[in-house]
């Protein structure tokens, strides 16, 4: 408002009520004081370019929730939260070929159980180890060893933890990048980018939702909670070629901070 009454007070002389000054500058391209109109014009657009509310885009209504900093951090995030999506898969696969050694363990002994673990004694030759028995056991071994180097690694807290980091960041940034473009644009932009975010939203929400059906050994709900991350993570995928695209524009349109 000071600049547009300081334009007034140099355009409009005192005790001029039919502005005849007016016609007579238009012609002379010069304000009252003799000064060039275009010097006038430009000393107006450089205390316009200095002041505060400049700074940003859509004029400052914003602030700082306008600028690049803010702008990328929807980007930032989510490419740390698929590389955590990444690793909350193969922990919870490692999880699961755990949980299941057990079983295979029990259901080779009881094989074993209907073998003897030796041959007999035949034609004065010594007794031999029954091959069948012999290979059940190595398998169960085996499995042994791997469930002892699985346990060592805590995977259930792993995947636990991980898992709450995704759900909770994910969905705050989610929410976070749109709110941030219609800030910048004042509209939104609807598209596979969008569609594809909303629905890894929805299968982070579905497989968390499955949790306390799973903790009670509801294998129907566990192959379900992995069905839906599987999916998330192709709805994921999908998303990074769009969003490097949208990231770089948000580079190009936008200034620190």
């Amino acid at each position: 408002m000071w600049i547009v009454a300081a334009s007034l007070a140099l355009h409009s002389p005192f005790g001029d009520p039919l502005s005849l000054e007016g016609v007579r500058r238009l012609h002379t391209g010069v304000t009252p004081g003799g000064v060039p109109r275009a010097a006038t014009s430009v000393g107006l657009a450089t205390l316009a370019a200095t002041s505060p509310e400049a700074a940003f885009a859509k004029g400052g209504e914003f602030g700082i929730f306008e600028g690049r900093i803010v702008s990328l951090a929807h980007p930032t995030v989510m490419a740390a939260l698929y590389a955590a999506t990444l690793y909350a898969g193969f922990t919870g696969l490692q999880w699961r070929q755990l949980r299941e050694i057990g079983g295979k363990v029990s259901a080779l002994k009881k094989l074993q159980q209907g073998l003897a673990p030796e041959i007999p004694e035949q034609d004065g030759a010594a007794a031999a180890r029954s091959p069948e028995y012999a290979a059940l056991q190595s398998q169960i071994d085996e499995l042994g060893a791997t469930r002892k180097a699985l346990a060592k690694d805590d995977l259930r807290s792993k995947h636990y933890q991980v898992g709450s980091v995704i759900l909770g960041l994910g969905t705050a940034f989610a929410i976070e990048g749109p709110v941030n473009t219609f800030l910048r644009a004042q509209k939104l932009f609807p598209g596979p980018h969008l569609y594809a975010g909303a629905g890894v939203v929805v299968c982070w929400a579905m497989a968390a939702s499955l949790v306390p059906l799973m903790s009670k050994g509801n294998d129907a709900a566990r192959s379900s909670h992995i069905a839906f991350n599987a999916l998330a993570l192709g709805f994921f995928t999908w998303q990074l070629p769009t969003g490097w695209e949208i990231a770089i524009k948000v580079i190009e349109k936008t200034k620190f901070p």
